[in-house]
């Protein structure tokens, strides 16, 4: 089997979440999850921090650091999670049934392992 990473993008809105929403939805991404490691596919991921964080580009000698990325759309990378599939169809069939599908973007990615 390979292993494919999941980006999860967001899509800032101004309309917040109630706390009842927020846990229906960890349910959801734990119910998913552990289905996951139940199948022996689950590898890892994680939510990132709601900041935009940095980027490095290469700079006369030295990386540039700038604070970013800032999307034109307000999209934001906000997590990322890994799992084994024997091919793509197969890993962007298990991304369809992750539940940040309903709710953001997933771009799947295979994992070119090295040694």
């Amino acid at each position: 089997m390979a292993s494919y990473i999941f980006f999860l993008h967001d899509t800032l809105t101004d309309t917040p979440m109630t706390q009842d929403e927020i846990m229906a939805m960890i349910k959801e991404y734990t119910a998913w999850t552990e289905q996951m490691q139940a199948e022996g596919r689950y590898l890892g991921g994680n939510k990132l921090k709601d900041e935009p964080g940095r980027q490095l580009t290469p700079g006369d000698g030295e990386a540039l650091v700038h604070d970013g990325p800032f999307a034109e759309t307000k999209e934001l990378l906000g997590g990322y999670m890994m799992v084994k599939a024997d091919n793509y169809n197969e890993a962007v069939k298990l991304a369809a049934t992750c539940p940040h599908a309903k709710y953001g973007r997933i771009e799947v990615r295979e994992i070119d392992e090295l040694d």
